[in-house]
């Protein structure tokens, strides 16, 4: 019968040929995590690099509002209000 030193004292870490992959593998997935890691943060800058370094300023929702709007047939044809409308795709996925 074992008692709970023997099963304690049971060496289950792999240093047998058949569980002696763990450290190489190990290596091997926090060199390719690293590397891509780097890949990502350089990435990440280059592109906040070419970002303006001031936006224009955006305006209230009040000045949107009195905002005129330009009739595109000039008054001499019908006009569609479906045309510039969302269809039911576009709305979920703007929101």
């Amino acid at each position: 019968m074992l008692t709970a030193a023997q099963v304690l004292a049971q060496n289950n870490f792999g240093d047998t040929r058949s569980g002696g992959l763990a450290g190489p593998m190990g290596l091997f997935l926090i060199l390719i995590l690293a590397t891509a890691t780097v890949l990502l943060i350089r990435n990440m800058n280059a592109r906040l690099r070419r970002l303006p370094d001031r936006f224009p300023p955006q305006g209230s929702p009040v000045d949107r509002a009195d905002a005129t709007v330009v009739d595109p047939t000039d008054g001499t044809g019908p006009q569609d209000s479906s045309a510039g409308a969302p269809n039911g795709r576009q709305q979920r996925r703007n929101g």
